[in-house]
Parts: structure tokens; sequence; C-alpha cells
């Protein structure tokens, strides 16, 4: 590896690590929003997305100048794929922030059914799967990524368990019909951030085996 191609490598890890925590707290304000229904908040969420969307966009073009310049094979080459992929999902999470901090703003002072479904534990989860995949790229360490995809299936069982309320809520309260949906669809982005925790912890994964374990179980 030439010492350029080193410095090139070491900017984009840098610049991916820095578009991490920026999205691991949007996530949590996300959170925060959603549990207080902070209506300021999470417009300030929704308002702040272009700023992600900018550095994503910033850090596939410096990848893809990587690669035309310097053709790195073998386990340099899986490195840069592995940062566009993780770059790539850590929009998507940002993504699924903002669609949590706009269900708040639909749901703030609506009048409420007599239902109570708390995602404290599922969005905890979710979050300390973002943060062990994010600190499995940091580390390299493919056991931590491991763990983190594992406990996928939890959080996909917590968005069931939220269905299921749901469902059994709607013939009790037709009037809030919207209001339920709308309530049941935080579950769902809180389990799409978790999907795409496991896609990095997965690409970390690749990174370290050359093994690619995606659909696997």
């Amino acid at each position: 590896m030439t010492i350029h191609l080193q410095r090139e490598l070491d900017r984009t890890r840098r610049m991916l690590l820095s578009l991490g925590a920026l999205t691991e707290n949007r996530f949590r304000q996300a959170v925060k929003a959603f549990t207080t229904m902070d209506t300021q908040l999470a417009r300030e969420i929704v308002e702040k997305d272009e700023e992600i969307d900018m550095k994503e966009v910033e850090i596939e073009e410096e990848c893809l100048k990587t690669l035309a310049l310097h053709q790195p094979v073998a386990i340099d080459l899986r490195s840069l794929v592995v940062v566009i992929k993780i770059n790539n999902d850590l929009e998507r999470i940002a993504d699924q922030a903002v669609n949590i901090a706009t269900r708040t703003l639909t749901l703030a002072g609506k009048n409420r059914p007599d239902l109570s479904i708390d995602y404290t534990e599922m969005a905890e989860k979710a979050g300390t799967m973002l943060k062990m995949s994010l600190d499995a790229f940091v580390h390299q360490d493919d056991l931590l990524a491991e763990k983190s995809r594992q406990m996928d299936t939890e959080v996909d069982a917590m968005r069931n368990a939220a269905y299921d309320q749901v469902k059994e809520a709607l013939p009790k309260f037709p009037d809030h019909a919207a209001y339920l949906l709308n309530l049941f669809l935080v579950s769902r982005h809180l389990e799409r951030i978790a999907d795409h925790a496991t896609n990095i912890a997965e690409e970390v994964i690749y990174m370290r085996r050359g093994e690619i374990i995606r659909h696997k179980p």
C-alpha cells in the first residue's frame, strides 16, 4: 500500500466516524423528542436532515476518487467498499430519525386513546446495536459485530408486539385509527434503524473475514 493510499483510507474512515457520531446523536434526539413530545426538538431534527445528506455525498465522492486514483486491491478495496455501504446505512438511519421526529409532530397535542405503548426498551436496544456496530468498525472487531447482529431478532419481536397491541386497540378506538397507525409506525422506524445497524455489523464482518453473511441466520 502506498503512503498516499493509506492517507486517503484514513481520511475516509475519519469522515465516516464523524458521520456515525452525528447520526447516533440525531437518533438519540429523535427518541427524546418522541418520548417527551418535544415539538421544537422534532422540528430541529427535520430541518437539519440536509446536513447528513451532504456529508453522505461527500464521503461517497471521496471513496470514488480514491478508487479511481489508486485502484486498491484486497483488504484495501474491501475497506473502501465497506465505507461506502456503511455511509449509506448511516444516511438511512438519519432518515428514520427524521421519520420519528415527523411522527412526533403528527402525534403531539392529539387526543389519545386509552392505550400505552412504551418504546423505551426498543429504542435503547436499537441504539445499543448502532453503537456496538460503529464500535466494531472502529476497533475492527468482528465478534462485537456478531453480538450486535444477533440482537436484531429482539427488536423484531418488539415491533411485532407493538403491532399486536395496535391491532387489538383499533376496534376499541375506531375514532383514533390515524393516531394508532402513526404510533405503530414509530416501532417500524425503530426496527428499520436496527436493520441498518445489522447491515453495518455485517459489513464489518465482511471487511475482517472477506465473507458475505447477508441473509444468513
